[in-house]
């Protein structure tokens, strides 16, 4: 498995498997702890896996949680996604920077995110099906959304006119956002 730190980042680690592969189809290892643990520098314990079918053109995000943030691995298992974070931590170098990263089924990679990132993709391919496994559970009383296109922010997707949920449309600005300090 290639481990590699996402291009500018000081803690975005992403997977590229090794896929084995002849005539029957292909075998690969999503996830394996001692990896991990060893790329992150400490143990991982997930405790939830959770997934999302999407259509073309569907952006979801910028999502996080303010009192059970949650440290996520994500995949794609079927399609294609431009992966997206926004760094929210106020003492971190990269504090109101964004990163991307495309994920899909074909090249099998995944993305490690810290606590402390707002997270969000949009679907390049015709259909999506888009998987991650937490370190905490779901908290929806905590649950807050960036609004996709803050100018303060100023995410590139290259995109017009995504289809957004009606939460994502009223999420807030980056300036607004809950931000996050050292534990």
């Amino acid at each position: 498995m290639e481990i590699n730190l996402l291009k500018d980042s000081n803690d975005l680690i992403h997977f590229q498997p090794k896929i084995f592969g002849d005539e029957r189809g292909y075998f690969v290892e999503r996830f394996n702890k001692s990896f991990l643990d060893k790329a992150v520098g400490y143990s991982k314990n997930f405790v939830q896996q959770n997934e999302s079918f999407s259509s073309k053109g569907v952006l979801r995000g910028m999502h996080y949680q303010t009192s059970r943030p949650q440290s996520k691995l994500v995949t794609v298992i079927e399609g294609s996604v431009l992966d997206v974070v926004v760094d929210l931590r106020e003492d971190s170098s990269t504090f109101g920077k964004w990163f991307s990263v495309e994920l899909n089924s074909d090249l099998k990679n995944s993305l490690y995110i810290p606590k402390g990132y707002a997270h969000g993709f949009y679907v390049n391919s015709e259909n999506a099906i888009f998987s991650y496994m937490v370190d905490e559970f779901y908290d929806p009383d905590s649950e807050l959304t960036i609004l996709w296109n803050d100018k303060d922010i100023n995410i590139e997707w290259n995109i017009k006119n995504p289809i957004v949920s009606e939460r994502d449309l009223k999420g807030i600005s980056f300036q607004s956002a809950y931000k996050f300090n050292s534990e």
